[in-house]
């Protein structure tokens, strides 16, 4: 394993030992931190036949990071915002706003590797289109599987929700995740296809 692959190793394991002690509650946390682990399992899976880029192991493991953070407090009582919460007199916890802005972003970049290197789109405004459209389909199936979740456990996936009696929850979810996606795709496309030149995965 190279230097940057055991530092990526060690970040995300201390970060989920980390989450897993003591968490708010053991359901929440396994429901959140999920993603993370599935998503570990899958680059560990991959990362012979089709290695990433820097950039995108970096965004995926502040992903990670995100959700571990949300699993142990729970979106609604993440303390950070808690304070911020007092500071600014925000009726409601905006940590799960910030997951969903990453499931923008950080699927955009994944979702434009992917269809580059695969030789799935070359042109640019076809590109940007279908990395948006993948990253609404997410943030749409997640907030189904919010949906299921809270359907089959009843009042135990209130925190898994975060709803937090905000009524638009759903709505503004999937938009800070359309916003991520763009701004992503705005702001790290040329880094990114540097990257994807130098690995050798784009011409």
């Amino acid at each position: 394993m190279s230097r940057g692959a055991v530092s990526w190793a060690a970040i995300y394991l201390a970060a989920l030992v980390w989450s897993a002690i003591e968490p708010k509650d053991f359901y929440t946390w396994f429901l959140e931190v999920l993603p993370a682990l599935i998503g570990a399992g899958v680059l560990v899976a991959t990362r012979r036949r089709f290695p990433l880029t820097p950039l995108v192991y970096i965004l995926i493991l502040i992903h990670c990071l995100i959700l571990m953070q949300g699993g142990h407090y729970t979106y609604a009582e993440e303390p950070f915002f808690n304070w911020l919460k007092e500071v600014f007199g925000w009726p409601r916890n905006n940590y799960d706003k910030v997951g969903h802005f990453a499931q923008g972003f950080i699927p955009a970049m994944v979702t434009r590797e992917i269809l580059l290197r695969k030789g799935v789109v070359s042109g640019r405004g076809w590109l940007s289109f279908l990395v948006v459209c993948v990253c609404l389909a997410i943030s749409a199936f997640y907030e189904l599987l919010e949906w299921w979740v809270a359907v089959l456990s009843g009042t135990g996936a209130d925190a898994f929700l975060a709803t937090q009696g905000y009524i638009w929850d759903t709505q503004s979810d999937m938009g800070l995740a359309l916003l991520g996606a763009i701004v992503a795709l705005l702001l790290l496309g040329k880094i990114h296809d540097r990257q994807m030149v130098k690995l050798g995965g784009l011409g």
